[in-house]
């Protein structure tokens, strides 16, 4: 029992410190900071309130019970929009976006401490929530009856779990509209989570529709031991961690070495004053055998996962996928192919396009073609498209035709 006290407990410190901590945090995303915390909250709560009905704690549990009620019937709604905000990089919520919180208004009205009639018996609804969990409340809890609890707040959390996946696989028939590299990991890492989670918080019910035995203590341990699970496994994926979970580092902002156009090899380290000082030049040591094969297999990733096509992807995400420093990423793309990194990508671009055009331009226009491509931007596309041939679009595919 100890042992089991002492999971639920640190699962418990885990949830609020994380909650705590993205609701203040000041880097990245306000809003969708913001709402993570509330799905965090709400779980930290469900595990408390556990936490306390085992301890035979009624007075503690009403208090929890009724003050994280709302947070309940909020997290479904957070969720939605965590991952809708996610994908479309929103920094507010619109107008419309504030209706879905219109359900966390009965669970407010409904534990208002109102002068009622029967008084609950917070006994009874720790040991309904004990034997059966929280969608199996038949006890009073305030202003609603018991169906609040145990058919509304099921329906709530179905109704969005399928909204949300309905939106995320019909982006998956738009790969250019979806967030890259780390962005795509952690989104998809997330809803796969946050969905087993859902469901099973769902799974007594079904278990109590074909009248089949189980332990509801099972469950919370199944879940504590699973969060700290995925805990662990956050700890090894740092960009995952340190960047959605703690909030620690920026990861939309590029680095030094993404923000030039150029991705030189050797940066030089510059004095404040005007006096010439000597430079300090980053050397790469590299075998022709190295560069031969690294080049080979940077072209063949590229070629094959067909990378270009994602519009934000840069050379620190071409690294990653490769395992390797980016300074040798850059420095075999300088050397070896001769180009720089962003010439070299936008060359695959144009080369995409020009196979794509005569088949879709009847469909689509240029500038639509372009963005599948992989332009991120008209301006960027027209000048690589020029780089690349010498004329603009109109003017090549004009001197095709002449041909």
């Amino acid at each position: 029992m100890q042992s089991l006290n002492l999971l639920i407990s640190t699962t418990c410190l885990f949830l609020l410190l994380f909650s705590m901590h993205l609701f203040f945090a000041k880097r990245g995303n306000k809003l969708l900071n913001i709402l993570l915390s509330v799905i965090f909250f709400a779980r930290f709560g469900q595990i408390l309130t556990s936490l306390l009905f085992k301890a035979g704690q009624p007075h503690a549990l009403a208090f929890f019970h009724q003050t994280f009620t709302p947070f309940y019937f909020a997290a479904p709604a957070c969720f939605y929009l965590y991952i809708t905000g996610f994908l479309q990089d929103q920094k507010h919520l619109q107008k419309v976006e504030w209706l879905h919180f219109v359900p966390t208004l009965l669970p407010i009205i409904h534990v208002i401490p109102w002068h009622l009639p029967v008084k609950t018996d917070w006994n009874l609804v720790g040991t309904q929530l004990a034997q059966n969990g929280y969608f199996s409340l038949k006890a009073n809890t305030g202003l609603f009856p018991p169906y609040l609890h145990s058919i509304f707040r099921p329906l709530l959390v179905i109704g969005y779990l399928c909204a949300t996946w309905i939106v995320v696989l019909r982006l998956k028939k738009k790969p250019q509209l979806l967030p890259e590299s780390e962005g795509r990991t952690w989104i998809i890492f997330f809803l796969r989570v946050a969905t087993f989670f859902q469901l099973l918080g769902l799974l007594p019910i079904t278990f109590r529709s074909f009248h089949i035995p189980y332990i509801n203590s099972y469950f919370i341990v199944l879940n504590c031991l699973a969060l700290l699970i995925i805990l662990l496994y956050t700890l090894h994926k740092p960009y995952i961690f340190y960047g959605y979970l703690l909030v620690a580092v920026d990861w939309t902002k590029k680095t030094a070495s993404q923000q030039t156009d150029t991705d030189t090899v050797s940066v030089p380290l510059m004095a404040e004053n005007p006096i010439q000082r000597p430079i300090a030049v980053k050397k790469i040591n590299l075998l022709d055998a190295q560069l031969v094969d690294y080049a080979f297999a940077i072209k063949e990733i590229m070629e094959k996962e067909q990378l270009y096509l994602v519009h934000d992807f840069q050379i620190i995400d071409l690294a990653a996928k490769l395992n390797l420093p980016i300074h040798h990423c850059s420095f075999v793309i300088n050397k070896q192919i001769g180009k720089n990194f962003r010439d070299w990508i936008n060359g695959y671009r144009v080369d995409y396009f020009l196979k794509q055009y005569p088949v879709k331009s009847d469909k689509i226009t240029i500038e639509a073609i372009a963005s599948e491509a992989g332009f991120k931007s008209q301006a960027t596309f027209y000048n690589a498209f020029k780089k690349e041939t010498g004329l603009m679009p109109t003017a090549y595919f004009a001197r095709e035709l002449g041909h």
